[in-house]
């Protein structure tokens, strides 16, 4: 079964995720017990994008965030790893313009993007200071930064069900509506890994970005950090 590791190579992260390209908005419902819904519509509300400017979408996925600022009149330019996942959603969204790139050697020039945003891809990139970097290279100055990332409950007790979850409950879930549960396996084990909320706004502002701050969504479960490239 195609998965990737901690180490988070990118030509096996690009495997994982074209492997379960196709059920991936589905098995996602499922899993996050449909929350993931509100969290697309919370970053959205972040970013804030005005028709006329220019949104780079990185770790886009099959397009699911893109869509709703592509119908508001922003110029979005989904872009991500997996050719699997950008095939899925250019079936579905042929206007959209889908572009594959890796979020550590992006392809677009320098202050190309009015705002940048990433949801539950920054946790897949081997090197996450440098793909900071490449996303505060790419927007302008004044541009604003969303990322949307699991993050770590607040609370102990919830935490700990939280935590049962993710290593006990959530592959048997991913393999009652996945043929590729072992991908989700990854899943809980990099959510497991991950930076705490705090030590991601640093890693943020050490990177060159400004008026870091995030806030909490589903108790913690999800962190919604925001910052603006210096003028």
């Amino acid at each position: 079964m195609p998965r990737a590791e901690l180490d988070k190579q990118p030509q096996d992260v690009a495997r994982m995720f074209d492997a379960v390209a196709r059920r991936y908005d589905v098995t996602n419902d499922v899993i996050s017990l449909g929350q993931d819904r509100q969290w697309r519509k919370a970053t959205l509300a972040a970013l804030g994008a005005q028709p006329g400017e220019t949104v780079l979408d990185l770790a886009a996925g099959t397009g699911t965030s893109a869509e709703p600022l592509a119908d508001s009149g922003v110029r979005v330019v989904p872009c991500d790893l997996s050719l699997g996942m950008l095939g899925v959603g250019k079936a579905r969204r042929p206007d959209l313009p889908f572009v594959a790139g890796d979020a550590l050697h992006l392809p677009f020039a320098d202050e190309s993007f009015d705002a940048v945003t990433m949801s539950f891809g920054l946790r897949n990139v081997a090197d996450t200071p440098a793909a900071l970097g490449e996303l505060l290279r790419v927007t302008r100055p004044g541009g604003r930064l969303v990322v949307c990332e699991f993050s770590r409950p607040t609370w102990g007790p919830f935490r700990v069900v939280y935590q049962n979850y993710l290593m006990r409950a959530l592959p048997p879930v991913a393999r009652a509506v996945s043929k590729e549960p072992d991908a989700y396996v990854y899943l809980a084990e990099s959510i497991r890994e991950w930076p705490e909320q705090r030590e991601l706004g640093l890693m943020i502002k050490r990177a060159g970005w400004d008026k870091v701050a995030f806030r909490n969504l589903t108790g913690g479960v999800v962190a919604l950090h925001r910052a603006t490239r210096p003028a």
